[in-house]
């Protein structure tokens, strides 16, 4: 049997500061192709297994709640098309890093932490999760012989990574105009009319932050910040100010581009710089106490299976999986991962330079 499920809409209100949403059908999705999928003996998905009859059939009864520090516009894409490809609704919670680390131990420490699965973009927070007990070791059914994808012996495992450069404001900038370099913000016409993000706001920040160190130029961040530009908390609203045409150029990702010019029409494109794209990892994780553990072991087995990872690469992030095609982003193709304009932020190096780095973005910007 092939079934293709409708996307399903709910309306979720969880507690805290956060909103929750649950994914709903998108008729204007960036996902486009529809998955063949097959339930005659587990969940099937491009012919490949995702769960096996007795977990699909438990998850079909409920409901997953999912915490998570992936952009707000590429998590709800890949909500939508995992419910339409499963059958199961989604439940999330989305903040920056920092502060949904806080909110995820406080809950913890309470025994009252509400998620089933979470995505968090570090690396060290993903193993301060696991060292308190919060995640539950679990190795998704299509990674099992690919070990480098696996962390802290099953931990939590590489989900996807996102590729940061920066964007800029097709109406307010000329072609002639658009810089082609990381350098090439720091001309002063730009002045007053930059975006960033906190430069210690989690994953994004730490590959940023020592790509720049690495690559570009270790005084960077004191000549951009002479520059006034706006610091912001999330990358949503440094996104939005942007399309609103309040900053020329901002810092970005490639996937929030894409669904931002590709479902809403925002007069935003990015740029590949002659520097190259930064990529960091978002990690995946099954709590311990999950109370919906088979949807949980779904949406994790969908979201490193090809057809999870494809979805990935359609919303503009690159997979974790290096059998996934780049990804294609406002209808073009980004580098292959092994170019020489892809930068890719190791998980080790987060933890060897991540306090420094922020150390001296915070000392440029007076943090």
């Amino acid at each position: 049997m092939r079934i293709r499920y409708g996307a399903l809409a709910s309306v979720a209100v969880l507690a805290l500061a956060l909103t929750a949403c649950s994914s709903g059908g998108n008729s204007n999705s960036v996902v486009t192709d529809e998955a063949e999928v097959e339930v005659e003996e587990g969940l099937v998905i491009d012919g490949e297994l995702v769960a096996d009859q007795e977990t699909y059939d438990a998850a079909q009864e409920q409901t997953l709640t999912l915490y998570t520090g992936y952009q707000e516009a590429n998590q709800v894409a890949f909500n939508d098309a995992f419910t339409e490809d499963t059958g199961i609704e989604v439940e999330y919670v989305r903040d920056v890093t920092n502060k949904l680390s806080e909110r995820i131990l406080s809950e913890n420490g309470a025994n009252q932490l509400g998620a089933d699965v979470i995505i968090t973009s570090d690396y060290k927070v993903a193993r301060e999760f696991d060292e308190a007990g919060i995640f539950e070791p679990y190795t998704p059914l299509p990674i099992e012989e690919e070990t480098e994808l696996q962390h802290d012996d099953g931990a939590f495992s590489t989900f996807a990574n996102v590729a940061v450069t920066f964007a800029y404001n097709t109406q307010l900038v000329a072609e002639e105009d658009v810089p082609t370099s990381w350098n090439d913000l720091l001309d002063p016409a730009n002045a007053g009319k930059i975006g960033i993000t906190s430069g210690t706001a989690g994953g994004s920040s730490i590959a940023l932050n020592r790509f720049i160190q690495e690559e570009v130029d270790p005084d960077y961040w004191t000549k951009l910040a002479a520059l006034n530009p706006t610091i912001f908390d999330s990358g949503g609203q440094r996104q939005e100010a942007l399309a609103r045409g309040e900053l020329n150029v901002a810092t970005a990702g490639t996937a929030a581009v894409n669904v931002a010019a590709t479902q809403d029409n925002a007069p935003i494109d990015y740029v590949v710089p002659d520097e190259g794209l930064v990529l960091f990892s978002f990690f995946i994780g099954k709590v311990a106490e999950a109370e919906n553990s088979e949807a949980a072991q779904v949406f994790i087995n969908y979201a490193l299976s090809k057809r999870g990872q494809s979805v990935i690469a359609q919303v503009g992030d690159y997979g974790a999986r290096a059998d996934v095609d780049p990804p294609v982003a406002n209808g073009r193709e980004l580098p292959p991962l092994d170019s020489d304009q892809v930068w890719v932020m190791p998980a080790e190096k987060e933890l060897e330079y991540g306090e420094a780095d922020a150390a001296i973005w915070k000392a440029a910007f007076g943090k």
